[in-house]
């Protein structure tokens, strides 16, 4: 039986990471959860789990009001409160489903205290992978992906020999705007960028879907995760979103994993702890994968990803100012602050501007998250 905490349950990964632990009563316990600002959510969810004890949200005001509601319930709020319930709450997982970087110092702190981290927040490995993986060296806790394109990874190496792997394909759907040339998309609103074919998720991630910065992350965490190199993974368009990854191997053999694009089954492996069944479809050419279609990944119509990967190979703080600076300008375009191409003119600025540190210490990088931050939205106030 693992007593789990959840960050982020009124999110897309939340929510389904709930429906995981409520179909399998006997091997979860929740015993406290986060989230927002999104309070109207707590009374069904401490009605579908009565075994919660420990909350934290991310207003004062109604961690106040909580207390009064439920006193019986340890109430925290705030970014030091996210801290505190894993520091406090007797749980031996942790769910870390918060977005952007608000999730890394959650994810060090569930580390440093023996957690089993069950981890859907990108950004703990795209700024703090040195961080976490020096954790994991000094036997800290352990490390399990929940993004689906990590958990297909992590499924195939486990079917094959280290030695045999060529390289790694990740499949990338191409966005709202898979379709769109880079001249169409000068004029594109927040609403058209929202619309993902395929996917549902969170608007943050929707529109790093759309410039695909989300798949430069995803690289850089497949590099921390497996130790592969970002050179021997090779991004590929794939409209449909059913062929989560494949590798390569040696001998020209692909392996894939193939399944309806919904994060129950990722969420799932990792919960489960990898003790799920697995059989990789094999194949000799990506043709064999019909009826499914596959393209080659233009970095001409998707300069974000280059943008990504030079970053990660500079290392030292560069992760920090890249997504700093991507996430300041992702929600200035969620509020119609800039066009949507600006997104990528204010990733490069903040890299060509904020000065490098070659190994920057977990406050170091908070200190520069929030620096890039100040930088970016004065750049585009002026």
């Amino acid at each position: 039986m693992r007593n789990v905490l959840l960050l982020g349950a009124s999110g897309s990964i939340g929510t389904q990471s709930l429906d995981i632990l409520e179909k399998h009563p006997e091997r979860f316990t929740l015993r406290g959860f986060s989230l927002g600002k999104r309070v109207h959510m707590i009374p069904d969810f401490l009605k579908r789990f009565p075994s919660v004890e420990y909350l934290c949200v991310s207003q004062a005001e109604d961690a106040e009001n909580l207390r009064k509601k439920y006193p019986n319930l340890k109430i925290y709020h705030g970014d030091e409160g996210l801290v505190s319930i894993i520091e406090e709450c007797p749980c031996d997982m942790v769910v870390n489903a918060l977005v952007g970087f608000a999730g890394m110092v959650p994810s060090v702190t569930a580390l440093r205290h023996d957690r089993i981290l069950c981890l859907a927040n990108k950004e703990s490995l795209v700024v703090g992978g040195s961080i976490i993986n020096g954790l994991l060296r000094e036997g800290k806790g352990r490390l399990l992906p929940i993004d689906s394109e990590h958990v297909a990874i992590a499924k195939l190496l486990s079917c094959i020999k280290r030695e045999d792997l060529s390289r790694i394909l990740i499949t990338a759907s191409g966005g709202s705007f898979r379709n769109k040339s880079r001249a169409e998309l000068t004029h594109v609103t927040r609403d058209d960028a929202l619309a993902h074919p395929t996917w549902s998720m969170g608007a943050k991630i929707t529109i790093d879907s759309a410039t695909m910065m989300n798949k430069g992350f995803e690289i850089i965490e497949a590099d921390v995760l497996f130790g592969i190199g970002v050179d021997r993974v090779t991004p590929l368009m794939h409209a449909e979103s059913y062929v989560h990854s494949l590798i390569e191997l040696r001998d020209g053999t692909l392996l894939a994993d193939i399944s309806k694009p919904d994060m129950h089954g990722p969420i799932e492996y990792a919960l489960m702890e990898t003790e799920v069944d697995f059989t990789p479809v094999k194949a000799k050419s990506l043709s064999d994968y019909a009826p499914y279609h596959f393209h080659a990944f233009d970095p001409e119509r998707y300069p974000a990803v280059g943008i990504a990967l030079d970053s990660h190979r500079r290392g030292g703080n560069s992760n920090a100012i890249l997504n700093a600076a991507n996430e300041a300008a992702v929600y200035a375009f969620l509020e119609n602050r800039i066009p949507f191409l600006q997104i990528e003119e204010e990733v490069r600025y903040a890299l060509d501007t904020l000065p490098f540190m070659a190994e920057p210490s977990l406050e170091d990088l908070i200190a520069v998250d929030k620096k890039t931050r100040r930088v970016v939205n004065e750049h585009i106030g002026g």
